[in-house]
């Protein structure tokens, strides 16, 4: 499905969420399955991939996640992202009713914590998402067309929705930071969801 799909009807929206949901649940108990040492090792080598590419260059504003519970762990590259003086913004939730966030500068010290238990920067310096050079996003799973499964909230779908219109600009890079066992055959998309432009996980870098 894209944006301009025609809207399901309730019995096949519900099967739609149904279906997403079990996959969201298939894909945790994989994650789970990998054990702490797997998780380090796989954030590390996602972290040396990032470092090698042209995305932390010329110092760039990025967008960024603070992980949390089994997510990759993003720790080494914000160190990273301020060694190569690109400045970072974290999410940060304007509006639970409405699902809105925004990114705001990270300078060190997560002094919020959102109802959802994810730290959050006090600062009031904000930057809109299309001015973000590139932005790295959590994800549950991943296919080859690029269809990110989130964990249902919709936060990142309506803060990027200006990325489906036709003639919007390519800015900025959406990265999903992934383990490889998060990877399936085929997730079907809302025609609400935001297609990523690249994955990496431990095995590289994938751009779609």
């Amino acid at each position: 499905m894209n944006s301009s799909a025609t809207p399901l009807t309730p019995a096949a929206a519900d099967g739609f969420i149904a279906r997403r949901d079990a996959l969201r649940q298939q894909l945790r108990e994989r994650r789970r399955a990998l054990g702490a040492p797997g998780r380090s090792a796989a954030a590390h080598a996602i972290t040396r991939h990032i470092a090698a590419s042209r995305w932390l260059h010329g110092a760039r504003p990025i967008g960024l996640y603070v992980s949390v519970g089994l997510e990759v762990s993003t720790e080494a590259l914000r160190a990273l992202a301020r060694r190569r003086r690109c400045p970072v913004y974290l999410p940060r939730i304007s509006n639970y009713r409405a699902r809105a966030m925004l990114f705001a500068r990270d300078h060190g010290e997560l002094a919020l914590f959102n109802r959802h238990g994810i730290p959050e920067p006090g600062t009031a310096e904000t930057m809109p998402a299309r001015s973000l050079s590139v932005v790295f996003m959590p994800l549950l799973g991943f296919d080859a067309a690029g269809t990110r499964l989130g964990s249902g909230a919709g936060y990142y779908d309506r803060v990027f929705a200006f990325r489906h219109r036709r003639h919007s600009w390519h800015r900025p890079v959406l990265v999903g930071l992934a383990f490889a066992c998060q990877r399936v055959d085929h997730i079907e998309r809302g025609r609400h969801d935001v297609p990523l432009d690249a994955i990496v996980t431990e095995a590289g870098v994938e751009y779609f």
